[in-house]
């Protein structure tokens, strides 16, 4: 009796010891995934603009097709604030637009002397695209004829303003030629309507609802930008796309106006190394389906122009990503 009651204590007490062994390395296992967890922060914009549900769609892409991945959107004041907020590491992913992406990295317009050096490109999504706005019984048929003209340019310090500056300068046109009125364009078009500026400029995807505003209580035209100005602009500010905006995209103006583009893109912090870069684009790009669903603009994002516009250097990651996909 008392040779079964010891081997039943040895017996027992290996079992405990194998299930603590068990435990053990459980444990380790659990410390293991812990520690592979990746979080990332993603910059987008106002709840009710457009990168807040792409940068939300995006994150869900991520954590479903990265393995330990915890994306979260957030809701930010959009590109500039993106870029100083990747630039101190409060986000580490963030849709921007590209041009303001370009003033960063060389230190030019609102990032003067305070240039960005710890972000990286991972792709360009779609193109918002500058729109001189003015009204058709205004006789105003071309940028050139701005000249001695209110117009709204956006506002101060902001990057529509500096698109503004530039197309008009294509022109030859300076602000020592307009009235100038430093106006966002939400004001900017309010003003266009009393008749209180001449012009109203805008950066937004067609179409925009403020312009779909005026237009459906005025007729309106849009200014082309033509070739020749579209080419020197480009050369100059390699962040600049042509675009076409169709006829009949706003009521009441059925002609195609010739323009630009800048591209609003998603960019990295030195946070994202090359491998996550390359899982990054491979898991958005892949699931295109879900951001078109979270938002019309989605089906203008491809991989066959997710390099156009690219405005600072590439997540080498992302990079050859898009390469194995030419």
């Amino acid at each position: 009796m008392q040779f079964h009651f010891t081997k039943a204590k040895k017996l027992l007490a290996a079992g405990l010891l194998a299930v603590a062994a068990v435990t053990a390395v459980a444990g380790c296992g659990g410390g293991d995934q812990a520690a592979q967890k990746q979080f990332l922060n993603i910059g987008t914009g106002g709840t009710a603009g457009t990168y807040y549900p792409i940068g939300g769609a995006m994150a869900e892409i991520l954590n479903n097709n990265i393995k330990g991945m915890n994306a979260s959107a957030q809701s930010t004041g959009a590109s500039v604030a993106n870029i100083n907020m990747l630039k101190e590491g409060s986000i580490d992913l963030a849709i921007v637009q590209n041009d303001i992406t370009y003033y960063a990295v060389n230190g030019t317009e609102m990032f003067k002397d305070n240039a960005v050096k710890n972000i990286k490109g991972i792709a360009t999504l779609y193109p918002e695209t500058c729109q001189f706005v003015t009204l058709d019984s205004s006789g105003i048929k071309s940028i050139a004829d701005l000249k001695g003209k209110r117009v709204a340019v956006g506002a101060a310090g902001s990057g529509a303003e500096a698109n503004a500056r530039q197309i008009l300068e294509a022109y030859g046109i300076t602000y020592d030629d307009i009235t100038v009125q430093y106006l966002s364009f939400g004001e900017g078009a309010s003003a266009l309507k009393d008749g209180n500026v001449d012009a109203a400029f805008v950066t937004a995807g067609y179409p925009t609802a403020s312009v779909q505003d005026i237009s459906s209580q005025n007729k309106i035209r849009l200014l082309p930008v033509g070739d020749k100005e579209a080419d020197a602009l480009i050369a100059k500010y390699p962040f600049y796309t042509k675009t076409t905006v169709p006829a009949g995209t706003y009521a009441g103006f059925d002609e195609e106006v010739k323009t630009i583009s800048v591209m609003s893109m998603l960019v990295a912090n030195d946070k994202v190394d090359d491998k996550l870069g390359y899982d990054i684009a491979k898991a958005i790009f892949t699931n295109l389906d879900r951001i078109v669903a979270a938002h019309s603009v989605g089906k203008l994002i491809t991989v066959e122009g997710a390099q156009k516009g690219m405005s600072l250097d590439m997540n080498a990651g992302a990079k050859k990503f898009f390469d194995e996909k030419k």
